[in-house]
C-alpha cells in the first residue's frame, strides 16, 4: 500500500463502488461524482481540475442589468424569439469591435448557452445538402457536441489536429472535404481541452477550403479573448479576436457569456450567423422547416422548437455587459485574466515534478497560458494516469474521451484551483513524482 496523500484504501474503495468500466474513460460528470463521493469519505480537499466551469465571479454590470430587467417585469413576458433588440445590436458591434468582422444584427441570435447554438446548428445544417450529411470535428474537441450528434443521428468524422499544424492542416482537410459528405467543420478556438489557437495562416486555409467546397465553417468562441499573448480588449483597434470569419462567408460563430463574463449560470450564448449565409436559400430545407432560407429555418425552426428563445432577463445582462466592452468601460481581458497567471504557476508545478506538457506550441510558438493545459507523465497513459492521481487529491479529465489520440495525456482546467492551494499542489506532486521515480 502506498504512501499518499488520500488514504489509499478509500480512495480503492470508491473507485470500485463506482462501478465504472474506467476512470480514464469515465465522461466529465462521471468523474465529478467519484471524486465528490472520495472527498465526502476522507475528509480531504482535492485539487479539482476535472471541470471546465467558471471560477470567477460574474460581471457587476450584468447582475446590475437583469436586477433592473426583472424590477421592470420582464420575467413576467416572452422574449422575442429572435432575441432582444439591444443584445442583437451590442454583438453586432462586439462582431466589429473585437473580431473586425461586419454582421448585422438580424444574424445575432441568443440561445440558452453555446450548448443549444450547437444542437440547434446541427439539426438545420444535416438537412441542407442531400449529399452532404457529415459534419467534420477538427479535433480535440468539447465531447458534448460528439453526444450532440449521436442524439440526432447525424453523421460526423474526426482526426486530432496534433500533427496536422501549418501546411499540413490544408491537405489533411482536403482529403476528407473532397469526398463530397462535409457539410461542416466545427472546432473551438482557443481549444478546449488543447488550448491550442488557431493561427491567422490556420484560419485562412480552413477557410478557403470552406469557399472551394461550400462548406460551412462552425467556430466555437467560448473562450473569447483569452489567447493572452496578445490583448484584444481595446475596441475597433487591432490586434482582434482571431477568427476564420474574416477568410469566409460560411460561418456560424458561438459566443458565450458562461467563460468571458463568468455568467455560466444564466445559460446564455449569441450565434453569429454571417449576412451572406443568414440569408441564403437551400431548398432542401423547406420539407422540415416550411422555409428554404437558412436563417429564418435556425430562428423559427430550430431554435424556437428547441427552447422558443432564451432567458429574458439574461439578455439584458448580457447585453449590458457588450455595450460596456464596446464603449470601452470594461475590460473584457482583465475581467479573466486571472486564469492565465494561475496557468502559469500550475504548469511550472506539474514540469518541476516530471509532467509533459502534450499540447505545447501553436506552430513555433509556445501555447497561451489560460483556461485550460494538457498533461503527461512517462509510463502512463492517460487512463492509468487519472485514476492513480486521484490517490493524490488531484483530478483532471483524460484526452481519450475529446477525441485526442494523445492517448498519454489529461485536460487540467485552472479554473476552481484557489491560489491558496498552490503549496499543497506541489506537495502533492512532489509526492507523486518521489512514488514514480522517473529513470
Amino acid at each position: 500500500m502506498k504512501d499518499t496523500p488520500i488514504a489509499y484504501d478509500i480512495v480503492k474503495k470508491k473507485i470500485e463502488e463506482s462501478n465504472l468500466p474506467s476512470v480514464g474513460k469515465a465522461s466529465i460528470r462521471e468523474v465529478k461524482r467519484l471524486i465528490n463521493q472520495i472527498e465526502e469519505a476522507s475528509g480531504k480537499q482535492f485539487i479539482r481540475m476535472e471541470m471546465g466551469i467558471p471560477g470567477l465571479s460574474s460581471v457587476q454590470i450584468g447582475i446590475d442589468a437583469q436586477k433592473k430587467a426583472l424590477d421592470q417585469g420582464v420575467s413576467a413576458l416572452y422574449p422575442d424569439i429572435e432575441g432582444v433588440t439591444e443584445l442583437k445590436y451590442e454583438m453586432s458591434r462586439f462582431c466589429k469591435n473585437f473580431m473586425d468582422i461586419d454582421v448585422k444584427s438580424s444574424a445575432c441570435i441568443p440561445t440558452v448557452g453555446s450548448m443549444q447554438a450547437g444542437f440547434a446548428t446541427f439539426l438545420t445544417l444535416q438537412r441542407i445538402h442531400k449529399e452532404k450529411d457529415t459534419t467534420l470535428f477538427i479535433d480535440p474537441g468539447f465531447p458534448v457536441q460528439k453526444q450532440q450528434h449521436r442524439i440526432l443521428g447525424a453523421k460526423f468524422e474526426t482526426f486530432d489536429v496534433y500533427d496536422y499544424r501549418s501546411d499540413q492542416l490544408k491537405d489533411k482537410l482536403e482529403s476528407y472535404l473532397k469526398k463530397g459528405n462535409i457539410h461542416s467543420i466545427i472546432y473551438s478556438n482557443p481549444n478546449n481541452p488543447s488550448w491550442i489557437c488557431f493561427t491567422e495562416k490556420e484560419l485562412k486555409i480552413i477557410g478557403d477550403l470552406a469557399n472551394k467546397y461550400d462548406v460551412i465553417v462552425i467556430e466555437d468562441l467560448a473562450y473569447f479573448g483569452m489567447d493572452f499573448r496578445k490583448d484584444i480588449s481595446a475596441p475597433g483597434k487591432a490586434p482582434f479576436q482571431a477568427t476564420v470569419a474574416k477568410y469566409t462567408d460560411n460561418y456560424i460563430l458561438f459566443i458565450s457569456s458562461s467563460k468571458a463574463f463568468s455568467y455560466a449560470g444564466e445559460r446564455l450564448g449569441v450565434m453569429v450567423i454571417s449576412d451572406t449565409l443568414y440569408g441564403k436559400s437551400y431548398p432542401e430545407l423547406k420539407p422540415y422547416f416550411g422555409t428554404d432560407n437558412l436563417g429564418h429555418a435556425m430562428v423559427y425552426g430550430a431554435v424556437y422548437a428547441l427552447s422558443s428563445g432564451t432567458s429574458h432577463s439574461a439578455q439584458y445582462a448580457m447585453a449590458a455587459i457588450l455595450k460596456a466592452c464596446n464603449d470601452g468601460t470594461y475590460n473584457l481581458v482583465e475581467g479573466v485574466i486571472d486564469y492565465r497567471d494561475k496557468a502559469r504557476v500550475m504548469k511550472k508545478l506539474f514540469i518541476d515534478n516530471g509532467f509533459k506538457i502534450v499540447y505545447d506550441k501553436d506552430e513555433d510558438q509556445p501555447l497561451s497560458d489560460g483556461f485550460y493545459f494538457t498533461i503527461s507523465y512517462p509510463g502512463f497513459t492517460g487512463e492509468e494516469l487519472i485514476e492513480e492521481l486521484l490517490y493524490y487529491g488531484i483530478s483532471a479529465i483524460s484526452l481519450a474521451i475529446t477525441g485526442s489520440q494523445r492517448l498519454e495525456g489529461l485536460r487540467a482546467c485552472v479554473s476552481l484551483v484557489d491560489k491558496k492551494q498552490f503549496p499543497e499542489l506541489e506537495e502533492r506532486l512532489k509526492m507523486f513524482a518521489k512514488n514514480h521515480p522517473l529513470e
